[in-house]
């Protein structure tokens, strides 16, 4: 047990967003009561990047289903709402209250450094959920437990190389477009670097405009429009999310663009929510590769080895799956997110 579970006087409460401590840190509201803790909870601080997508609400789900009180748990989860310092800011008030474990989901791969070598020098576990920080600073946390974001991208490219030879292809020079996630994150750089090793193997694939959508319909759909505009004979449209996707699909349409089975442009898009997987039963996505984001009972699984004394990998990583319209029909009716 930590000194913070042992002192009498330390207690919390979530209140309008805001974490109060008795001892007087990171204080944004004085709160009108307070919320003790068990001795036997572990207590896991949490940094969520935000909640940018679909797919990040079902992470944080998942992750506040397994770190549950029922489970053993008491979590604290601060929502950074897509700014680094926020994340920076609630890690370091963790420390403070000597959690039990960190867990934070980074918003990039850089600049953490300083406030992980914080925490280790606090003696408090550190544990990436989802994405990861730049390798030099990989001795600053324990492990991480996420997806494989290159091979993510590596499938799709290779999906595209396969459905081109099925469809006499591939030979055609092929224009394609990018809609990348928020620039430095590790699902943009994986996905970004498994692609283009691809790509590079194939010279009539030309990537002719890659900007940031930063994972939202919107910003894709703003993104798309400017590539509609920019160029008549986009063959390829690769969404590093879903939600970039949708707004991407609206901006074909309203442009006069035809969207659907046999149409003039592949699609390819990543996470594979359920909203998503209809457009894929529909014929309007081609393909689209999963991110799963079911990762709170593998991170729960990690702390509880930790809690034992056992050794624990430096990484562990979510099986994911991928999907056309040949096989999703039979995924899309467990889908939860």
């Amino acid at each position: 047990m930590n000194k913070w579970k042992r002192m009498l006087c330390i207690a919390t409460l979530i209140m309008l967003g805001g974490l109060c401590v008795s001892c007087g840190v990171f204080n944004e509201e004085i709160p009108e009561e307070v919320e003790t803790i068990e001795d036997d909870l572990i207590v896991v601080g949490y940094s969520q990047l935000g909640s940018e997508s679909v797919w990040r609400t079902a992470n944080t789900n998942s992750i506040e289903e397994a770190l549950s009180e029922e489970n053993g748990f008491f979590l604290q989860l601060k929502n950074a709402r897509q700014k680094q310092e926020n994340q920076i800011k609630a890690i370091r008030s963790f420390i403070s209250q000597q959690v039990d474990y960190i867990v934070f989901s980074p918003i990039e791969e850089d600049g953490w450094g300083t406030v992980l070598q914080e925490a280790q020098e606090a003696g408090i576990p550190v544990i990436l959920v989802d994405r990861t920080i730049a390798k030099r600073d990989s001795d600053l946390y324990t492990t991480r437990v996420g997806t494989d974001t290159y091979w993510e991208g590596e499938q799709a490219g290779l999906w595209l190389a396969e459905d081109l030879k099925k469809h006499n292809e591939s030979d055609k020079e092929i224009n394609i477009v990018v809609l990348q996630g928020t620039i430095g994150a590790t699902s943009q750089i994986g996905r970004s670097v498994g692609f283009n090793i691809v790509a590079n193997e194939h010279k009539n694939w030309r990537i002719v405009a890659q900007e940031t959508g930063d994972f939202t319909t919107a910003k894709g759909k703003e993104v798309m429009d400017k590539f509609i505009r920019l160029y008549d004979d986009i063959d390829v449209i690769v969404s590093q999310n879903d939600d970039m996707t949708v707004g991407a699909i609206e901006a074909l349409k309203e442009a006069g663009v035809y969207v659907g089975p046999n149409d003039d442009i592949r699609i390819i898009s990543f996470d594979a929510g359920r909203a998503a997987l209809e457009l894929v039963q529909k014929g309007e996505i081609d393909v689209d590769i999963e991110c799963n984001p079911d990762q709170g009972e593998m991170l729960a699984e990690v702390i509880h080895k930790l809690e034992r004394g056992e050794a624990v990998e430096k990484e562990y990583i979510v099986e994911d799956k991928i999907f056309t319209i040949d096989n999703v029909d039979e995924y899309i009716e467990d889908r939860t997110y």
